[in-house]
C-alpha cells in the first residue's frame, strides 16, 4: 500500500456521508488499518456506534447504515480488518482472504477501541458488528464490560450451516494444511460477480446490485475466499465462543439476532447460544439472509427497529426473546 492519505470511495448510488474524519492506525505487526468516523449533526451526540464488519467488507458497504445511525444523533466509529478493505493485505495475492492467528483481529479491535474509540468519539459506547465481526466482538465480550454498554451481534458467525463437506472433515483438511505449511491455499475459485438469484447474502437485488457495483469498480476493496488457515482459525473460535464458561463470564448486555433463511450461519446456534447467555437474548428476523442490514426494507427496518429499541442504553427498551416474523 502507498503513503497516500486514507480515502473514502462514493460509486453511484452510494455517496460518502457527510461530517467525517478518515485515517490509518497501526495494529499488531506494523498492519496499517483504515478507519472512520462519521459525525452527528445534532449538537450534543447520544453516543457512538461501533460498527465491525463481517468478512469481505469494507467501510463504504455500511454507508447506508451508518446514515441511519447518524440521523439517530449517534457517531459511528468503523474500520476496515485486516486483510479487507483498503488495510493492509496479509498476502502475496491480496484477493486471499487470510488471517494469520483470530487474536490479531482481537488486538485489532482493543487498539481500535483504545486509540481511537475512547479519545476521539462521544460516549456512551455501543457495537454493532456483523458476521465475522460478531464472532470477535463475543470472543472478546468478557473484556469488554468497562467500555461497551451494549452489543447487538448479527447473523454472529458461530456456526457454519447447510455445508457441502461435513464439518468434521473441514476442520481436520484445515487444520492439517495449517500444521503442513500450506494454511495461506484458498478453499475455493474466486466466482465473482456472483449472479443475485444465487447469492446467500440479501434478496434485496437493489442492495446487492450497489454492493457488486461497488467491487466492480473498485477490485481494492473485495476479497476472494478465505483460506484454510483462515477457516481453521475461525473454527477455532467458534468453540471457544460456544463453551459455556466463555458464555457465563459476559457481563455486557447482548442482542443476538439471526436470520431466519440464513444459509451461512446456522439459527439454531444463535438461540442455543442465547439459552446458555446470561447477559444475552436472541430475536430471529423469519425470512432474511444472512445480511440483514443489507437485506430487503421488510427485514432491514424489522433489524433496525430492534436495534433501536436496544442502544443506546439509556434510551433501550429490552427486546423480548422470540421470533419477529416478517410477511414473506
Amino acid at each position: 500500500m502507498s503513503d497516500d492519505l486514507p480515502k473514502l470511495i462514493e460509486t453511484d448510488g452510494n455517496p460518502v456521508p457527510d461530517n467525517h474524519v478518515v485515517g490509518w492506525f497501526t495494529s499488531a505487526g506494523g498492519k496499517r488499518l483504515r478507519y472512520a468516523i462519521f459525525k452527528s449533526d445534532v449538537p450534543v451526540a447520544r453516543g457512538t456506534v461501533v460498527l465491525l464488519q463481517g468478512r469481505n467488507e469494507c467501510i463504504e458497504k455500511y454507508y447506508e447504515t451508518i446514515r441511519h445511525f447518524t440521523d439517530r444523533g449517534l457517531w459511528v466509529a468503523t474500520f476496515d480488518w485486516r486483510g479487507q478493505g483498503l488495510s493492509d493485505r496479509l498476502t502475496k495475492n491480496p484477493l486471499r482472504g487470510h488471517i494469520r492467528r483470530f487474536r490479531d483481529l482481537e488486538t485489532d479491535l482493543s487498539i481500535f477501541l483504545e486509540t481511537i474509540v475512547l479519545p476521539e468519539t462521544r460516549l456512551p459506547f455501543c457495537m454493532v458488528a456483523h458476521s465475522m465481526g460478531a464472532l470477535v466482538a463475543l470472543s472478546m465480550a468478557p473484556g469488554l464490560a468497562n467500555r461497551i454498554e451494549r452489543m447487538v451481534l448479527t447473523a454472529p458467525f458461530v456456526e457454519l450451516s447447510n455445508q457441502a463437506i461435513p464439518t468434521w472433515l473441514t476442520r481436520l483438511v484445515t487444520r492439517l494444511l495449517r500444521l503442513t505449511g500450506f494454511g495461506w491455499i484458498s478453499s475455493g475459485r474466486d466466482r465473482f460477480p456472483r449472479p443475485f438469484e444465487s447469492n446467500a447474502l440479501t434478496t434485496d437485488i437493489g442492495r446487492y446490485a450497489r454492493n457488486q457495483a461497488l467491487y466492480t469498480a473498485h477490485p481494492e476493496l473485495r476479497l476472494g475466499p478465505p483460506t484454510a488457515r483462515w477457516l481453521n482459525e475461525m473454527h477455532r473460535a467458534m468453540d471457544r465462543v460456544n463453551r459455556l464458561d466463555h458464555l457465563d463470564r459476559i457481563k455486557v448486555p447482548t442482542l443476538l439476532m439471526g436470520a431466519g433463511n440464513d444459509p451461512i450461519v446456522a439459527q439454531q446456534a444463535i438461540e442455543r447460544i442465547s439459552n446458555h447467555f446470561r447477559a444475552g437474548r436472541a430475536i430471529i428476523i423469519d425470512g432474511a439472509r444472512h445480511e440483514l442490514l443489507q437485506e430487503a426494507d421488510r427485514y432491514r427496518m424489522a433489524a433496525l427497529a430492534a436495534i433501536d429499541a436496544f442502544i443506546p442504553p439509556d434510551q433501550a427498551r429490552q427486546p423480548q426473546p422470540g421470533a419477529v416474523s416478517q410477511p414473506g
